[in-house]
């Protein structure tokens, strides 16, 4: 994402902040001109903030990870986190975009996905899953919602308003939409046998390098060929092929960070050729797998 900013010489060097207000949200780009170590996050409200240039290292009350372009952070409220600056520079600055929602929008939100897509039986309801800190890659279609919205905050047009909040409730559906991926998967994992969703979910887990068996899903849920199809949209927001894809190229950038060679990955993965994969795994992450296992491997041991 390229996100414009008017030429000035930077307020401060670490987190030099650009913020624009509207009614529906608030937007802060952050840039940081020179590294740093251990600069506090915290979050009043929830905190949705996406990369766009750079690196930064994160860390506190979770294990240390990289923060790169396409992928989303989630703060909770009155969460905090620290964060590292290796590699900030005058010349090449670490930039960050943050979206501040107040929690009453989210929860008119989860109570909206509560009514039309609730959880199995059993998992609680959407208001339980974003009670915590989520990072992930996100889609090539919410990196263009991104820009779209920031978009918005940058051009003096008279709907952007408009455009801002109804691209801010599409963003926060897809976040919970990724994190209720995440929380089925873990519950599909811990108890395949929970209800029939967690096993199907812990098949598809369990087959990635295998073409779809849809015939299997729906006896594994119980449901007919279009009820499947529908239940699926509705809880996980894509179809059942769409969800292997992703699933796969997640499963492929964990291969690349143990340092596995990318062809090899390709096949582990279940694609038929290694420049298939190539042309999917950068629309998804924004980099080639060449270059996403280089940028990897100086923590790789050995």
């Amino acid at each position: 994402m390229s996100t414009a900013l008017p030429s000035q010489q930077p307020v401060d060097l670490i987190e030099n902040r650009t913020l624009f207000a509207r009614h529906a949200a608030e937007l802060s780009i952050y840039d940081t001109f020179a590294p740093a170590r251990d600069v506090p996050l915290r979050a009043d409200e929830l905190l949705y903030c996406a990369m766009t240039q750079g690196r930064k290292r994160m860390h506190g009350p979770h294990p240390a990870h990289d923060f790169l372009p396409h992928q989303s952070y989630v703060l909770a409220p009155g969460e905090q986190v620290l964060i590292d600056f290796p590699e900030a520079t005058l010349q090449r600055p670490t930039r960050c975009l943050t979206i501040a929602v107040e929690r009453e929008r989210l929860r008119r939100l989860c109570d909206r996905l509560d009514r039309h897509a609730p959880l199995p039986r059993g998992l609680g309801t959407w208001q339980t899953v974003h009670r915590h800190s989520w990072h992930g890659h996100h889609s090539e279609a919410t990196q263009g919602l991104l820009e779209r919205i920031a978009g918005s905050f940058l051009q003096a047009d008279a709907d952007n308003d408009l455009v801002l909040d109804h691209g801010v409730d599409e963003l926060l559906g897809r976040l919970l939409r990724q994190q209720g991926r995440e929380f089925l998967l873990a519950c599909a994992a811990a108890e395949p046998d929970h209800d029939p969703f967690s096993a199907v979910l812990d098949h598809i887990e369990r087959h990635l390098a295998q073409p779809l068996d849809i015939e299997r899903l729906c006896r594994l849920s119980c449901m007919s060929r279009t009820r499947f199809y529908a239940r699926f949209a509705a809880l996980l927001g894509c179809t059942p092929n769409a969800y292997l894809l992703e699933r796969r190229l997640r499963r492929a950038a964990a291969l690349l960070d143990r340092g596995m060679a990318v062809t090899r990955v390709a096949y582990e993965v279940g694609f038929q050729s290694p420049s298939h994969f190539s042309r999917r795994f950068q629309a998804r992450y924004g980099i080639a797998p060449s270059r996403y296992r280089a940028h990897a491997a100086p923590s790789l041991p050995g």
